[in-house]
């Protein structure tokens, strides 16, 4: 455990990782609490798994870039602390299974030897940054929203304003009206736009999927790349705010702009903009560090062995790119998983003949941009020898899927062993799916979407049936319609019917031979807004039965015992902290951070921790006296009831007066030092009423 102490060179990173050592070691002991704890681990990318006493580890790979060293480090760490197989995700991450808790300060200490970081990629935070996978080579692209992208992402890594917000928010970044960063789902998500001749945004609010998807709001239709950052630092603000936090499944940033509307929302972050420090944040696009492909002395000649099947690889698998002479390559990777002997192959490919990166895709696929056209035969035999010729990328065969029941605690229904049948069906049965783009099949083991199967085509959530003699069976929700406009526009899927789940592939031969007797060269949205809900209802309706199920129905896909529902707690969203002794130490330890940061003239984030500390200690309050704490807003409101207008604690003024400072003064040095000074003598304060009055109320 002392390698990472002395070898990793920035003192940041070197200071969050001995934290989560100091933190197992504490829990290890029984010293902190659990809740709390589970917090902690969940900002680190460190997330439970539905078998008992391993976790999973999610890497954060902002807009899904990969470069070569970093593929290589990420090998090694997974061979090293986890069995070798890698899992990319929906938001562009790398997810690894199997890890002993206490092994993971020394595994984040070696990935980031390759800047590689596991900081906010679970939690209530801001998660992945994803983009576009063509970004920097779209042929439609106004521009190149990579630069961008990378600098939202490393303004907001800890950054004190989103650290335990009341749920998670994901951004995206899209490179043309195409959308393909699907930003009407996301929290916020950016286009890119040229208006007379400027870069910037149009810029979409509260889009999200699981058990209640909501299509996002235009927040502005045109922004300036230097306002992108001071628009999000202002939406994170009122989010914390104002984000609901007592009911995770009412916390969500959609619900908040649901609640109080598109306008209301707007006025605060205009208002919320007199205490950002940086009104502008000019981002310096050519500054960042393009891939360049590799100048090459020669091209290695091959001999293809199956011209026919070369042929159809190159035209499902290849993507054009925008710079003359290369293309790029899409690789189909089932499921989203390979292993870290093709990995480090991949690596060294892309090393040696391409641009030395790949990047992992929202369809959990894998793009190697910068291939020359003349090496396209040489990367053909390459890739073959990995597997990884399979065609149809981002084509109908191509199922997205989360891992459902293999490792995730809310998995109710196998996800990849429908994934694999019904490509096994596709590619048997309907070859000419192939190269259909269109029709998008995805498939989410439970509500929560992490399969986005709400905005597929064709959709499938994991769910269970009951028969009239109480025998449980895995089921799947069949949900038809959903898919992306473009620009900001999309709709999301209808939920039809309900099948057991060994009847899914039935399921899917009917939909897709009603679509090829009656589309009519229709696209699958038209084709099933045009017949609506009903049409498909009868169709598929008698699949439901469930008076007549075989032995296998009781058998998920992909295993081989009865089916039995077991569903764990979820972690998708951290936890709610409530024990009043770890409000307090929450309070100190903020105000500590308040004061390092005031040190390190960084005033905007020492006033924020400030004001986290005060809220804290607030909460702290409220809870011992059984209040119930939603939002920080009621928080604030409720203790002016309670301890203030009661005068059962003196502030010489009201506590909205005090702490709401924040949002009417800028962040300067001298405003800061007063702030500090305020939340330290209001916590003491609050301290002293706890110390007296609560434990008399006990006695009592």
């Amino acid at each position: 455990m002392q390698s990472f102490r002395t070898e990793i060179e920035n003192p940041v990173v070197e200071k969050d990782i001995i934290e989560l050592a100091d933190k197992i070691e504490l829990f290890n002991k029984g010293k902190i609490d659990e809740e709390k704890f589970r917090s902690l681990r969940l900002a680190r990318g460190v997330y439970g798994q539905r078998q008992e006493g391993v976790q999973m580890i999610r890497i954060k790979l902002p807009y899904g870039k990969v470069k070569s060293n970093q593929l290589r480090r990420i090998s090694d760490v997974s061979d090293a602390y986890s069995r070798g197989r890698l899992h990319i995700t929906t938001r562009q991450d790398i997810q690894i299974h199997y890890v002993d808790l206490n092994r993971t300060p020394e595994l984040w200490a070696e990935l980031e030897r390759d800047d590689v970081t596991l900081r906010e990629a679970c939690g209530n935070t801001v998660r992945n940054v994803t983009a576009s996978e063509t970004a920097g080579i779209d042929v439609n692209e106004p521009f190149d929203v990579s630069p961008y992208a990378d600098a939202v992402f490393r303004f907001f890594l800890r950054n004190p304003i989103c650290q335990e917000m009341g749920r998670k928010f994901k951004v995206s970044f899209s490179s043309s009206d195409e959308d393909t960063g699907l930003s009407y789902m996301h929290d916020l998500g950016y286009i890119a736009k040229i208006k007379d001749g400027e870069r910037g945004f149009k810029v979409m609010i509260g889009g999200g999927l699981g058990s209640q998807p909501r299509h996002a709001d235009v927040l502005y239709d045109f922004v300036p790349t230097d306002k992108i950052i001071p628009i999000m630092e202002g939406v994170l603000r009122i989010f914390d705010r104002h984000g609901e936090r007592r009911s995770r499944a009412k916390a969500r940033m959609k619900f908040l702009i649901k609640d109080i509307g598109i306008d209301a929302f707007k006025a605060l972050i205009d208002a919320e903009q007199n205490a950002i420090e940086f009104k502008s944040v000019p981002i310096d696009a050519d500054a960042y560090e393009v891939s360049k492909p590799v100048v090459l002395d020669h091209i290695p000649r091959v001999n293809i062995k199956d011209q026919v099947a070369f042929e159809t690889w190159k035209t499902t698998n290849l993507i054009p790119q925008k710079q003359d002479g290369y293309v790029a390559i899409g690789i189909k990777v089932l499921l989203g998983d390979f292993y870290t002997d093709k990995a480090r192959l991949l690596a060294d490919l892309v090393e040696n003949y391409a641009a030395g990166e790949i990047r992992l895709t929202l369809r959990q696929n894998i793009v190697i941009p910068f291939v020359k056209h003349e090496l396209l035969p040489f990367f053909y035999n390459e890739l073959e020898k990995l597997g990884f010729v399979e065609v149809g990328y981002n084509k109908a065969v191509d199922i997205t899927a989360c891992p459902g029941t293999d490792t995730c605690n809310l998995g109710i229904a196998s996800s990849t062993g429908i994934a694999d049948e019904l490509e096994r069906v596709i590619k048997a049965e309907y070859p000419q799916y192939l190269n259909n783009e269109d029709v998008i099949i995805k498939i989410s083991g439970c509500m929560n979407a992490c399969g986005q199967h709400s905005m597929a085509n064709i959709g499938f959530q994991g769910m269970s049936v009951r028969t009239p003699e109480k025998l449980v069976a895995p089921a799947l929700q069949v949900l038809l319609g959903g898919g992306n406009r473009g620009d900001g526009n999309g709709v999301f899927a209808d939920k039809v019917v309900k099948v057991p789940s060994k009847r899914g592939p039935e399921a899917l031969r009917r939909i897709l031979n009603d679509y090829e007797a009656n589309a009519n060269k229709q696209h699958f949205v038209d084709y099933y807004k045009d017949r609506g809900e009903r049409y498909f209802y009868d169709l598929l309706q008698d699949l439901q039965d469930v008076t007549n199920l075989t032995q296998d129905d009781f058998i998920d896909w992909g295993n081989t015992e009865k089916y039995a529902k077991e569903i764990g707690i979820g972690e998708c969203a951290g936890v709610v902290i409530d024990l009043v002794a770890t409000l307090f130490l929450e309070s100190q330890e903020k105000m500590e951070e308040a004061n390092e940061a005031f040190a390190n003239k960084v005033y905007s984030g020492a006033i924020y921790h400030a004001y986290s500390a005060m809220v804290n200690s607030a909460k702290a309050l409220l809870l011992a006296e059984r209040k119930r704490t939603n939002t920080h807003a009621g928080i604030i409101s409720q203790f002016d009831d309670l301890f203030v207008s009661s005068e059962k604690i003196n502030l010489g003024g009201s506590f909205s007066e005090l702490i709401y400072q924040i949002n009417k003064e800028a962040p300067s040095k001298a405003f800061a030092q007063e702030y500090i000074s305020s939340a330290n003598q209001f916590i003491e304060k609050a301290k002293v009423y706890r110390a007296t009055e609560i434990p008399l109320k006990k006695a009592i």
